[in-house]
Protein backbone atom coordinates (compact mmCIF):
# COMPACT_ATOMS: atom_id res chain seq x y z
CA UNK A 1 0.00 0.00 0.00
CA UNK A 2 1.45 3.40 -1.19
CA UNK A 3 2.56 5.94 1.52
CA UNK A 4 2.11 9.59 0.57
CA UNK A 5 4.43 12.37 0.78
CA UNK A 6 2.91 15.74 1.52
CA UNK A 7 3.63 18.90 2.04
CA UNK A 8 2.99 19.70 5.48
CA UNK A 9 1.05 22.04 6.63
CA UNK A 10 3.63 23.27 9.29
CA UNK A 11 5.97 24.83 6.45
CA UNK A 12 4.90 28.20 6.12
CA UNK A 13 1.84 30.35 7.68
CA UNK A 14 -0.13 31.39 4.74
CA UNK A 15 -1.65 29.64 2.17
CA UNK A 16 0.88 30.78 -0.27
CA UNK A 17 3.06 28.37 -3.39
CA UNK A 18 6.64 27.42 -2.55
CA UNK A 19 7.98 24.36 -4.87
CA UNK A 20 9.82 21.91 -4.71
CA UNK A 21 13.84 23.15 -4.89
CA UNK A 22 15.15 19.56 -5.57
CA UNK A 23 14.94 16.19 -4.90
CA UNK A 24 17.58 14.43 -2.95
CA UNK A 25 16.31 10.80 -4.80
CA UNK A 26 15.62 9.94 -8.09
CA UNK A 27 12.53 8.27 -8.71
CA UNK A 28 12.62 4.72 -8.00
CA UNK A 29 15.04 5.10 -5.22
CA UNK A 30 14.79 3.28 -1.89
CA UNK A 31 14.44 6.15 0.61
CA UNK A 32 14.61 4.70 4.46
CA UNK A 33 11.94 5.99 6.55
CA UNK A 34 13.12 9.80 8.05
CA UNK A 35 15.35 10.24 5.37
CA UNK A 36 15.98 13.69 3.89
CA UNK A 37 14.37 13.57 0.13
CA UNK A 38 13.61 16.61 -0.91
CA UNK A 39 14.20 20.30 -0.11
CA UNK A 40 10.91 22.35 -0.45
CA UNK A 41 11.73 26.58 -1.19
CA UNK A 42 9.23 29.19 0.40
CA UNK A 43 9.28 32.67 -0.02
CA UNK A 44 13.63 32.67 0.44
CA UNK A 45 13.38 29.95 3.03
CA UNK A 46 14.28 26.35 2.63
CA UNK A 47 12.33 23.52 4.39
CA UNK A 48 13.58 19.61 4.70
CA UNK A 49 10.94 16.97 3.46
CA UNK A 50 11.77 13.84 5.15
CA UNK A 51 10.32 10.24 4.02
CA UNK A 52 7.48 9.14 6.27
CA UNK A 53 8.12 5.35 5.36
CA UNK A 54 10.66 3.10 3.72
CA UNK A 55 10.76 1.85 0.27
CA UNK A 56 10.72 3.38 -3.36
CA UNK A 57 10.44 6.64 -4.13
CA UNK A 58 7.72 7.61 -7.25
CA UNK A 59 7.89 11.41 -7.50
CA UNK A 60 4.57 13.48 -8.48
CA UNK A 61 5.70 16.78 -8.41
CA UNK A 62 9.37 18.08 -10.16
CA UNK A 63 11.36 20.63 -9.10
CA UNK A 64 10.54 24.10 -9.52
CA UNK A 65 6.46 23.58 -10.04
CA UNK A 66 4.52 25.24 -7.59
CA UNK A 67 2.96 23.43 -4.38
CA UNK A 68 0.90 23.98 -1.52
CA UNK A 69 0.03 22.81 1.97
CA UNK A 70 -0.93 19.19 2.09
CA UNK A 71 -0.33 18.68 -1.41
CA UNK A 72 0.98 14.99 -2.63
CA UNK A 73 4.05 15.24 -4.37
CA UNK A 74 5.26 12.17 -4.01
CA UNK A 75 4.37 8.02 -2.98
CA UNK A 76 6.84 5.23 -0.91
CA UNK A 77 5.64 2.25 -2.56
Amino acid sequence: MPVDVLIPDDFWDDESEGSISSWLFADGDRVEAGDLIAEVMYEKSTNELRAPAAGKLRVIVLPEQPVTKGQLVAQIV
